[in-house]
């Protein structure tokens, strides 16, 4: 069931009879889903791709999101290759692995010098090809090949990008019309990823990459949210930036929406409350695009039976025979592990895991708990689209900064001219110059001023809200990259940098918080990300079950099924995956700003140690 309205001042009530999405009866050759990380992208493109199966279109459902889970929703093992759906003929699927299109990226620009110079020089070429970067640039390779050339999706009448969050998304559409200026303005021919003979060779793909996303016969843009503030501020800020490169053609789903059943739950009572909040204040931005409303379902969309419901309008209510409250096994509270985390009075605190689960929120109340305690605390972030100083407000002995890609950029750019170009001669420095407008310098910026960033831990408390999975295994990957590279001349550089993954590694140091929520795939994809933790030799702390409806106290049907729907994860999380695990209840005040957060929190905090 969904209503579907050009210029909705406030979602009504009730929904409207069940019907396909307007953007459904005529749909655009490419289809993007973005937004802020836990909307329900994935669940939404593949609900999508399989209507459009069913209608007998040929369908390519594309993942651009290093941390996919199109795998678990879809019930079908996928590669980089298209693989047909059994179970929705006309329907294939594929996940853009960064690390396989990595590899083919480098063998593409080194395998032919194998047999034509030293074995020396092609290991450099390779080094120079092995950090995060090469990896972004590898899949926005294949991405442009699938949208720029015709014929590798000639197969196919429709094709669907199920896109990562919204920063890495951000990027990765700015990448085309970014590499081509890089690309035009390159008179040497070569850049920090070597010689640029594999990106020219492209230049005729990005430009029709560039022209597809623009044009709005053939591609649409759908941005998807939760009707929740900050995830409507997200979705308002993508649209203006994708418009401002050009894709114009957009619309918004905005998914979840819940309606109680009864006005004298409290607990169902404040969630329709904080959605309807949420989409007054975002009023203007709706009346702005056409918006289709998608409501809250009990279940989780798995398996294709459950994704054909969504857009024919089945089970959008849980049977009012659900009414027992489920059980909850006994789990530690954010305050008692607040209380650890500042007996040792400094160190780094990191909040990881899916996009959307809470990791900015949990965050914020930790540093604002510890400051409360009279200990100093720097609350930063790495994510590409923070919102952490909303989230933290204001507060006595806490400081609320960010990592700036383009600050850092600059910073870094500066300091390399004022040293190794300091002594070359004008043809040296231009290129120099050159070599340095190319979108790689930005990752090794933001790299450097997160080992600054990581290293204020001897002093005070740091609390880093990282970004989404995916763009923070690019990080850690690059942080092992760099931490090699720097054994062989640390001499070079600077002492944080040198340190940066020792600290990282050391379990007294740095607390390592997963945050989740009690769903299979953020399950599921936290411990994948905990598996690459250990792999790094990095031990996680904590989890932390974050939104729980269980033990609410909520009568109304359909948040009764989702409790009884989280027992089986949280089990999972405290019988196979965490050493200690904490549980955050859903609360009925959205948890933005220091008094709100207070929530978490229902005794006055200890004096500090």
């Amino acid at each position: 069931m969904l209503l579907v309205s050009a210029a909705p001042t406030v979602l009504p009530s009730s929904l409207a009879p069940a019907a396909l999405a307007d953007f459904l009866t005529a749909p655009t050759r490419f289809l993007f889903f973005t937004g802020k990380g836990g909307v329900g992208k994935t669940s939404l493109a593949c609900a999508t791709a399989v209507a459009l199966s069913d209608r007998g279109r040929q369908v390519l459902l594309v993942s651009t999101d290093p941390a996919s889970n199109l795998d678990e929703v879809l019930g079908t093992p996928l590669g980089n290759q298209p693989t047909p759906i059994p179970a929705v003929p006309g329907l294939a699927a594929l996940n853009i692995d960064p690390e396989g299109a990595a590899r083919a990226y480098r063998e593409k620009l080194v395998g032919p010098y194998r047999d034509k110079l030293p074995a020396a020089v092609v290991r450099g070429m390779e080094e120079q090809l092995s950090g995060a970067c090469t990896m972004e640039i590898a899949a926005f390779d294949e991405f442009s090949r699938l949208l720029g050339q015709p014929e590798a999706t000639a197969a196919f009448d429709h094709v669907i990008f199920d896109t990562a969050p919204t920063g890495h998304t951000l990027r990765l559409m700015k990448l085309p019309t970014a590499w081509k200026g890089f690309l035009d303005a390159s008179t040497t021919g070569n850049s920090c990823l070597g010689p640029l003979a594999g990106l020219a060779q492209q230049r005729g793909v990005y430009d029709r990459a560039v022209a597809a996303l623009a044009d709005g016969d053939r591609t649409t843009l759908v941005l998807v949210s939760r009707a929740q503030k900050a995830a409507l501020h997200e979705a308002e800020r993508t649209s203006g930036e994708l418009a401002a490169i050009g894709i114009r053609n957009q619309r918004l789903i905005v998914n979840g929406v819940f309606h109680a059943t009864s006005a004298d739950d409290p607990v169902a009572a404040a969630l329709e409350r904080r959605g309807a909040d949420a989409v007054r204040a975002a009023q203007n931005f709706l009346q702005r695009l056409p918006v289709t409303e998608v409501p809250l379902r009990p279940h989780n969309l798995l398996g294709i039976p459950a994704l054909r419901q969504l857009w024919s309008g089945g089970e959008a209510r849980a049977s009012a025979a659900t009414t027992a409250a489920p059980a909850l096994p006994p789990l530690a509270s954010l305050a008692t592990l607040v209380d650890d985390l500042a007996r040792a009075g400094h160190g780094v605190i990191m909040t990881m895991g899916k996009g959307g689960v809470g990791k900015t929120t949990v965050a914020a109340a930790i540093a604002i708990e510890i400051a409360r305690r009279g200990l100093p605390v720097h609350l930063s972030t790495t994510d590409p689209a923070a919102h952490v100083a909303a989230a933290a407000g204001e507060i006595e002995g806490l400081v609320v900064g960010r990592i700036d890609p383009q600050a850092e950029t600059k910073a870094y750019v500066d300091q390399v001219m004022a040293t190794a170009g300091r002594n070359l001669d004008a043809n040296g420095r231009a290129m120099l110059e050159e070599d340095l407008r190319s979108p790689c310098t930005e990752e090794i910026a933001v790299f450097r001023a997160f080992a600054r960033t990581v290293a204020e831990g001897r002093g005070a408390f740091v609390v880093l809200d990282t970004a989404p999975t995916g763009h923070t295994l690019l990080l850690l990957d690059a942080t092992e990259a760099y931490h090699r590279e720097v054994a062989k001349r640390a001499s070079d550089m600077p002492d944080e940098v040198v340190q940066l993954l020792p600290r990282l590694r050391d379990r007294a140091f740095t607390h390592v918080l997963i945050v989740t929520l009690p769903e299979a795939t953020p399950v599921h994809e936290a411990a994948a990300l905990q598996r690459d933790l250990r792999r790094a030799q990095i031990e996680p702390y904590a989890w932390v079950i974050n939104q729980s409806f269980a033990g609410s106290g909520s009568r109304d049907p359909l948040l009764v099924a989702r409790a009884a729907n989280e027992l089986p994860y949280i089990r999972e999380v405290v019988e196979k995956c965490a050493t200690r695990t904490v549980r955050i209840p859903w609360v009925t005040d959205e948890p933005v700003g220091p008094e709100k957060l207070r929530q978490f929190f229902p005794s006055p905090p200890p004096p500090s140690p």
